[in-house]
């Protein structure tokens, strides 16, 4: 089985550990079912017939999407390495994708995230850190965009609260930036670093520690911040929520897109376009009450 081999390749490309299990995930599904559907896992046919299984078991486009670029990207290495004569699979068309408009978070919404960090009163040392530790990420991926697995990977000494300035070096294809935060955030960071020098792993360069003296995964990100969603009572809450949000509030407040483009890491203009087109309109009204062009 090659698969092992062609992980050591993604983390000698420096991929995210979120982006090889995606790609592991995807390639294991892939050739499950194959083998319970005798289809040989090199044919065009067999690719075919795994999608629109996806697509008719009632996955998403851009899941059924991400599958296939897995097995696409394998098959891809494994040519390149000489293990078959060639990519089975070139030109093979991915699955159409939906445009889906995500709503930002709203200001009563993000008010109400906030206060569920807020710790109880008589909160255990360990409870309190928890909560300051989620106020701190959620301020710093309100404030900066930052991806959720970028997020995960800060380590203490890439935050300067003092500066105001976080360094994301894991950031994706491999490419690292310095993200600016304000005063709130900065604060929300002290509260939870001064708690978490009682932790069983203070000494550990990770960021953020998890609970009963564990470390701090994706996954457990996914889970904290969504627990604290249905606390504030927000339904549909994904952490990737607060990217869009982000690059929101950044433009209503009359940030420009490129500076926002260089803080959310995108090198793409129709990445911009897309995390922001919910709120294009609302944010080209108020832009025209402002010009009040109509007064001649």
């Amino acid at each position: 089985m090659l698969l092992p081999s062609w992980l050591l390749s993604l983390r000698a490309d420096r991929k995210s550990e979120q982006t090889i299990k995606t790609y592991s995930e995807g390639v294991r599904f892939y050739l499950t079912w194959c083998q319970d559907n005798d289809a040989p896992p090199l044919e065009r046919a067999s690719i075919r017939g795994w999608i629109a299984a996806l697509l008719d078991g009632g996955n998403q486009p851009a899941t059924a999407r991400a599958r296939q670029l897995a097995v696409r990207r394998f098959t891809s290495w494994l040519a390149e390495e000489g293990e078959i004569p060639a990519d089975p699979f070139v030109g093979i068309k991915a699955p159409k994708l939906d445009t889906k408009v995500i709503e930002p978070l709203t200001e009563d919404e993000l008010k109400a995230l906030l206060k569920a960090c807020v710790p109880p009163k008589g909160a255990t040392p360990a409870e309190a850190m928890r909560h300051r530790r989620d106020e701190a990420m959620l301020r710093l991926m309100l404030e900066t965009g930052a991806r959720a697995g970028e997020v995960v990977a800060i380590e203490r000494d890439d935050i300067d609260a003092t500066a105001g300035t976080a360094i994301i070096r894991k950031g994706k294809g491999g490419k690292g930036r310095v993200v600016p935060f304000g005063p709130h955030t900065a604060l929300a960071l002290d509260r939870y670093m001064r708690l978490r020098t009682h932790h069983r792993l203070a000494d550990s360069p990770a960021l953020w520690l998890g609970d009963r003296g564990k470390g701090f995964s994706y996954d457990a990100l996914h889970k904290a911040l969504g627990e604290r969603a249905a606390a504030a009572g927000i339904v549909g809450f994904h952490p990737h929520k607060m990217r869009h949000t982000a690059a929101h509030r950044w433009l209503a407040a009359g940030g420009s897109e490129g500076g926002l483009m260089a803080v959310a890491g995108w090198t793409r203009p129709d990445m911009l376009m897309r995390y922001t087109k919910a709120q294009a309109s609302a944010r080209a009204a108020e832009e025209a009450r402002g010009l009040n062009l109509g007064e001649i």
